[in-house]
Parts: C-alpha cells; sequence; structure tokens
C-alpha cells in the first residue's frame, strides 16, 4: 500500500460526549479519502460512542452548523450497494432519531453536448422525468432485444429537495459557495486542485493506452476533445440523474449509451442503490472521472474534498430540529 502520508502527532482539543440521541444525520463515505474530507468538515468534533457488539460500523461524530452529526466510512475493500445498505442499518439502529442523510462522495461524469460536465464538478442527485434522482441500471429482465429495467427507487425527501432549492437560489445570489468551506480541506496539499493533474476529455472510441496515467495518451492530440477552457478554477455543480450499480463503468462508449437510455444520467457511482429505499438521503458526487478507460485516482482528492464542502453548504439552509439548540 503506497500514497499514504502522516504528517505527524498534533495535540487535539478535549472533546465532548454526547448522547445518541442528540445525533439526527448521517453521512456516509465509501472511501477513506471521502471519510477525511468529510471529518474536515466538521465545526467541532466529538467523542466516539460507546462500543456496540451488534454494530459493526466506527463513526466520528461531531457538529456541523449547529446540526449533531454521524460520519461513517464503508469497510475498507467493501465498497458498493450492499455494503452501503448493511451501514446504514446499523447506524440507524444505534443512533434512532437519525432524520435523513447524505452519501457523500466521488464518481464518474458523463460529459455531454448538453451538459459540460468537467473534473472536480459537483452532482447532485434530483429528480428528473421518470427518475427519482437516482436509478439502478443493472436492474431489470433481459429480453430478447433489449433490456428492459425494473423496479424503481424513492425520490430524496421533499424536505431535501427544498433545501436543494433554496441552496440554488443563494448559488443564484452570490450567496454561499461551497468554496467558503474547501479551504478546510485543501489546506491538506492532497486536497489541494493543483495536485490533481489535467483534465482531458478524450473521444468516446478512444481506448486507454497501456500505463497507469495518461502520458501515452495525451500524445495522440487528434483523440482529445477540444473545449472551451473555464476560467481560473472554476467548478460547476449540476443536478439531475445519478445512474447507480455495484461496479464502476470505464467504458465511454457504454457511458453514452447508458447516459442516452436513461433520459441523461449526468453521473455514475456505486453506493446509492443500497440506500434510497431504505434511508432517505441526498447523494452528492465530486466528479474524478469521465466513467471511461483513462481512469486514475489523481482527482479523487479533490473531487471528494469539493463533494463534502457542497455537503457542508447543505447543510447551512437546514433547519435545525426542535430542541436541539444549545446542545
Amino acid at each position: 500500500m503506497s500514497g499514504i502520508y502522516n504528517g505527524g502527532a498534533s495535540s487535539e482539543p478535549e472533546k465532548r460526549r454526547l448522547d445518541v440521541q442528540a445525533y439526527t444525520l448521517g453521512w456516509v463515505c465509501a472511501l477513506p479519502i471521502e471519510y477525511a474530507a468529510a471529518t474536515m468538515m466538521l465545526d467541532e468534533e466529538h467523542e466516539d460512542p460507546p462500543h456496540d457488539d451488534n454494530d459493526t460500523n466506527m463513526y466520528t461524530l461531531g457538529r456541523i452548523f449547529g446540526r449533531n452529526i454521524v460520519i461513517l466510512c464503508l469497510p475498507a475493500g467493501l465498497i458498493g450497494s450492499a455494503s452501503a445498505a448493511a451501514a446504514a442499518v446499523e447506524m440507524k439502529a444505534k443512533l434512532p432519531r437519525i432524520q435523513f442523510g447524505l452519501l457523500v462522495g466521488i464518481g464518474g461524469g458523463a460529459p455531454s453536448e448538453t451538459t459540460d460536465i468537467r473534473l472536480g464538478d459537483v452532482v447532485v442527485s434530483q429528480p428528473h422525468l421518470q427518475h427519482g434522482g437516482v436509478v439502478q441500471y443493472d436492474f431489470g429482465k433481459q429480453h430478447p432485444n433489449c433490456f428492459l429495467r425494473t423496479g424503481h427507487l424513492n425520490k430524496p425527501p421533499k424536505y431535501l429537495l427544498n433545501a436543494v432549492s433554496k441552496l440554488i437560489s443563494n448559488h443564484f445570489r452570490g450567496k454561499n459557495t461551497p468554496l467558503n468551506h474547501l479551504a478546510a480541506a485543501t489546506s491538506q496539499p492532497v486536497f489541494a486542485r493543483k495536485n490533481a493533474g489535467e483534465d482531458i476529455l478524450f473521444k468516446a472510441t478512444f481506448i486507454h493506452v497501456e500505463g497507469a496515467m495518461c502520458e501515452n495518451c495525451k500524445v495522440q492530440k487528434e483523440e482529445i476533445i477540444q473545449r472551451t477552457p473555464r476560467p481560473g478554477q472554476v467548478y460547476m455543480i449540476h443536478y439531475g440523474t445519478i445512474a447507480s450499480r455495484s461496479s464502476l463503468i470505464k467504458d465511454a462508449q457504454t457511458r453514452d449509451r447508458l447516459s442516452s437510455e436513461l433520459d441523461g444520467a449526468i453521473c455514475f457511482e456505486m453506493e446509492a442503490t443500497g440506500l434510497m429505499n431504505h434511508f432517505p438521503c441526498l447523494i452528492i458526487r465530486g466528479i474524478c472521472y469521465y466513467a471511461d478507460s483513462h481512469k486514475n485516482k489523481s482527482w479523487q482528492p479533490y473531487a471528494a474534498a469539493i463533494a463534502a464542502a457542497y455537503a457542508k453548504e447543505f447543510l447551512s439552509v437546514i433547519p435545525l430540529p426542535s430542541g436541539s439548540q444549545g446542545q
């Protein structure tokens, strides 16, 4: 295992311990890099909850904008919808007052002529046409000439969708942006955008050339899609359908076909289907690759950080539960 940096020990302020009844929001991450970004958004970190032999999760507890939240990460190497569902069930059993959740982390973008998604952008689940915000695209029946998708996933609760509307309105007015919170993570070099590398979108028919990175691909400039540069380090927030299954997509032509079949799905990920029908939540993904064969991990830290920063900004517009002030 490589790539882990330990900056040395540091003294921490004494942490408070609250009753488990004080926590009303669950923040779920799949990967340690997402977990790190999430915990760096906390305004205050609390003591761990008492050990429970019936709960295999490990938590970080704390507070954001006055709301007590619990953050968990899926077991190392056990990502996907089944693992997410099991973790959420155990979390709700241990912390019974959790009202809703956020699934926050990285995902694969599906750029198109109508949606200019780039690395480091944020995608948020939102109902679109017949889809409730997340669609499980590998669940259905195979017919002789087609694959018929069956079953539906629940929409995020209206409570969360109303908060999305308010946050969008704030952004139109230039009031509050995730960048206000991003510095909490990017103060650590691993999360800095400047260390993420280049943002290159290759044509869908161009398959990755041998090598961990894309050095051998970049020389074939005719295979690179030319896009208008964005000023500075601007990112965009996209709202729409997120497609989910328990395995990665690493083929651009499959990405484009599925995006079209799913009425313009804009992001692909692996955990949401395990949560939507059992744990009311919103899905927030930072784009770290284009769901193609050129996938590498260089954009994962920044994408995790910008998704976590959006999640914190989202929490700023949600009213606190009654009786929670002063806890």
